[in-house]
């Protein structure tokens, strides 16, 4: 009982100063605008769109705003990366706080959403006439289900994924007598004891910070590859305590107790994978371009879908990394801010995201549209991404999806890498904890 007091007051302090947070970040930004208002380049009526600040993005951003303002000169669209900060989460925050908001945003991470929601921040979709012909006809049911809010509204359009799958070895699983990458815990183990003792690698490596955003790289995908797709929460329920969560901390810990995995951090040490001393990596599409420019020669690479338990029946789901598309509440033009939205999530467009950013959208049957033939022809290990986002699943709907993920993390350290728990009693624990959270 005194524990849980106890993290019920640290809940609230956590709280607390996240307000206080929050209140100083709106005083800065509302200093910062009124700093920078009178540079503005751009007048009324237009609109002002933030993309991410990655490169890649930013000439994907450039190229459709361009065209747009092309075609549309009577609203005209400004384009302009996220300003600069420890985080776009924190820009953002700031920005909501001192009512300096773009009229759109192209890269918000779905874990927000139900916090700027409740901020009255964004503008529902739903009012607009054609909303649903367009989603239905561009994205899976089950993708439009996971984003709407629990007011059962919806406040981003879909936009972007990029699947956590197994990117591995060929030569190194090869060597080590394997013609195909490990499906299985049994057939990832059993690789992972021969390259161990007859070559002397690692079968994987994995960040092993104890920050909540890193369990979208291990923890997470393989929960909702064990688990069919089950996410970890629902409304103010916790879904997590089950066969599935303690089946996956289970085979985390046995690749770290059986030293299959390094347990130093990975921050100043080389890239492992592409130096060949580790086998397997789980990561994102985004890792295709890293490899083609610094592998060495001779290197051959190729991706599958997360490990599953033994038996495991049905498709394999994995953590999409999803990104949507908002409008915010300051927006003094909607109507036009949201045919702008929908000109972003064109074909057209979706074909431009892809060619520039390797980033896959939210587009379901991409690989059977002719539009697309010639980019999956020309880019062959996309097709594996682009397959295994039709089995994608994003962030639940809270506000304290980042909390929920630091309470998991939490245990995933303890049991995981320092086996000073038992897998059942790291998700009991978390699963508690969660609960206090949602309370």
């Amino acid at each position: 009982m005194q524990s849980l007091t106890r993290l019920k007051r640290i809940n609230r302090k956590i709280f607390v100063h996240y307000l206080w947070f929050v209140s100083v970040l709106g005083l800065l930004a509302t200093l910062f605008a009124s700093g920078c208002r009178s540079e503005k380049v751009y007048s009324r009526p237009e609109l002002l769109y933030w993309s991410a600040n990655n490169p890649y993005e930013q000439e994907v951003a450039r190229a459709v705003v361009k065209e747009w303002n092309e075609k549309h000169p009577a609203m005209r669209v400004h384009h302009q990366p996220i300003p600069e900060g420890q985080s776009s989460e924190e820009v953002i925050l700031a920005a909501i706080a001192g009512r300096t908001t773009p009229d759109i945003y192209s890269n918000t991470w779905p874990g927000d959403v139900e916090f700027y929601v409740r901020a009255k921040a964004l503008i529902n979709l739903d009012q607009f006439a054609d909303c649903d012909s367009v989603l239905n006809s561009r994205c899976a049911a089950d993708v439009v289900a996971q984003s709407r809010s629990r007011d059962g509204k919806l406040y981003q359009m879909p936009w972007k994924t990029n699947p956590i799958m197994m990117m591995y070895n060929v030569k190194l699983l090869r060597q080590a007598g394997f013609d195909k990458a490990p499906a299985t815990y049994s057939e990832f183990l059993a690789a992972a004891a021969k390259l161990r003792k007859e070559l002397s690698c690692w079968m994987g490596i994995i960040d092993i910070r104890v920050l909540w955003w890193q369990r979208f790289f291990d923890f997470y995908p393989l929960y909702l590859a064990a688990s069919g797709g089950n996410t970890l929460i629902s409304g103010d329920s916790v879904l997590f305590e089950n066969a599935s969560a303690v089946a996956t901390m289970n085979f985390l810990q046995t690749v770290y107790r059986e030293n299959y995995f390094p347990k130093q951090k990975m921050t100043a040490t080389g890239d492992f994978f592409l130096l060949g001393k580790a086998a397997t990596r789980f990561t994102g599409p985004w890792e295709i371009a890293h490899a083609e420019k610094f592998k060495p020669e001779g290197f051959e690479y190729n991706f599958a879908p997360m490990p599953v338990p033994d038996g495991h029946l049905g498709p394999v789901y994995t953590y999409g990394d999803l990104k949507n598309i908002v409008i915010f509440s300051t927006c003094r033009q909607p109507q036009a801010a949201w045919e702008f939205v929908k000109f972003m999530v064109s074909r057209r467009n979706d074909l431009r995201l892809l060619k520039a950013a390797s980033q896959l959208p939210l587009r379901k049957n991409m690989l059977g549209d002719s539009l697309f033939a010639d980019y999956f022809a020309k880019n062959p290990r996309m097709v594996a991404f682009a397959q295994q986002a039709e089995y994608v699943r994003g962030i639940d709907q809270s506000p304290v999806m980042k909390e929920v993920f630091d309470a998991i993390s939490q245990e995933y350290e303890a049991a995981v890498v320092y086996a000073a728990k038992s897998p059942e009693a790291a998700v009991r624990d978390a699963a508690k904890r969660v609960r206090l959270i949602l309370e």
